[in-house]
């Protein structure tokens, strides 16, 4: 019989030793075993219990995920209140494929997209629209407040979480994250405690304009692995407050951060949450400052920046991570201000906007639904990285303004601004 080391109650050792069935108890031992590695010595109870699961792609290869859910489903098992799971990873009618590439992604490789869906929803999925990488929108409605204990895995999600709204979730794996929003339970250790929020570098920000956020999450991603950090002279390009603009900024530079790291926190100066309510006391004794100039920067940013202008691109893919309202309403002047530059109605290259099911169906109310629309642009719920990342479309020349998606695939990154020579076309000679 598996004994815990790290202390549970009685409530939590009747689970352990089989009170809630075979099924739970080996959940248990999962998330106990998975705890003592990380030295936590109790469980504690998740205040959110809404989860986010970052599976959400039914690969055929993937068997043991798919019997361990059907044992969670069959035992009647479900997580304590509804979860939301990352983006779909394909969309026909938007994406298109041949006929040869939706052969292999129904037949090879996503054999199982159906039936993974059904265990989902019987697990405990909030709908048929909960998918997206973004679950912390306020359209999705899975957003947790200051404090609160999550058990989330998605690694822009924890970020975001973390550093945003000053929630507290260790970057779980996969499964764990769901067995924890199952128990209400997760370690006790990391980023949930106090100390472990506090950060051991401070990045010294003396740059003369706001950059790019994904360019700034790969700077900084650059000079770290796994700490926690603590950003001064953001806010003076920013601002001190967290609205639309500087939640979607900092919801790219979270998720170029998470790409590059093993980052799970990060404090902005007279910005995040935590940083406003205790500022340099979150830094630990000894901690080491990094000074990032526009020397620096542009140095840091060299490995990811495409060069080649001359390209011809295939594709170009703005939503990784997933678009927000006001992200839409955006990118929606820019590219309609830009073809009136150009005097030219449709988009050069196809284009594809990638958000949330919910956010989209808010956006479709609107004018600038239908003038994205007209201009020949797309809008998918799917996962660009999912849709990626394989080799079927190592070929294709994709433009990004996506770090994430760069690094999976063999798109080219450009920044948001000059992305938009792509989408309204070069000018003629």
């Amino acid at each position: 019989m598996f004994e815990a080391k790290m202390h549970l109650s009685d409530e939590q050792l009747a689970i352990l030793n089989g009170a809630q069935g075979a099924t739970m108890a080996k959940v248990m031992q999962t998330i106990v075993m998975f705890g003592e590695i990380y030295g936590a010595n109790e469980l504690v109870p998740i205040t959110h219990l809404n989860g986010h699961l970052v599976t959400s792609f039914g690969i055929g290869t993937m068997k043991p995920l798919f019997q361990v859910i059907e044992k969670l489903v069959d035992d009647e098992i479900k997580t304590k209140d509804y979860f939301t799971v990352n983006p779909r990873p394909l969309d026909y009618n938007n994406v298109k494929c041949n006929l040869f590439e939706k052969f292999v992604f129904n037949k090879v490789l996503y054999t199982k997209q159906d039936f993974y869906e059904k265990q989902l929803l019987k697990l405990g999925l909030k709908d048929k629209n909960a998918f997206t990488c973004a679950n912390y929108l306020d359209e999705v409605g899975n957003k947790p407040k200051y404090g609160d204990i999550l058990s989330w895995a998605e690694s822009s999600s924890v970020l975001y979480a973390n550093s945003v709204i000053g929630a507290r979730t260790n970057r779980n794996s996969s499964m764990i994250e769901l067995f924890g929003n199952i128990l209400g339970l997760i370690p006790n250790y990391g980023l949930l405690l106090d100390e472990g929020r506090k950060a051991q570098i401070r990045i010294t920000l003396r740059l003369s304009k706001l950059p790019d956020p994904q360019a700034l999450g790969q700077a900084i991603g650059s000079h770290i692995t796994n700490e926690v950090v603590y950003i001064s002279g953001l806010d003076k390009h920013l601002g001190k407050e967290l609205n639309d603009k500087a939640k979607a900024y900092l919801k790219d530079f979270g998720t170029s951060l998470a790409s590059v790291s093993n980052a799970g926190l990060y404090h902005i100066d007279n910005l995040t949450p935590e940083a406003k309510k205790f500022g340099t006391k979150l830094l630990v004794n000894g901690y080491k400052t990094i000074v990032i100039d526009e020397v620096a920067f542009a140095r840091d940013i060299e490995p990811i920046i495409s060069k080649n202008e001359e390209i011809e691109p295939e594709m170009c893919f703005i939503g990784c991570p997933h678009l927000s309202f006001s992200q839409l309403n955006d990118w929606t002047k820019r590219i309609v201000d830009g073809l009136k530059a150009k005097q030219r109605k449709k988009v050069a290259v196809k284009t594809i906007l990638a958000t949330s099911p919910d956010v989209l169906n808010k956006f479709k109310e609107t004018i600038n639904y239908e003038l994205l629309i007209d201009a020949g642009v797309k809008i998918s719920c799917f996962c660009p990285y999912m849709y990626t990342s394989n080799p079927l479309t190592h070929k294709k020349v994709i433009v990004t303004n996506s770090n994430k998606l760069r690094m999976v695939s063999n798109s080219h990154f450009y920044s948001s601004d000059d992305i938009l020579y792509f989408i309204v076309g070069k000018d003629e000679a």
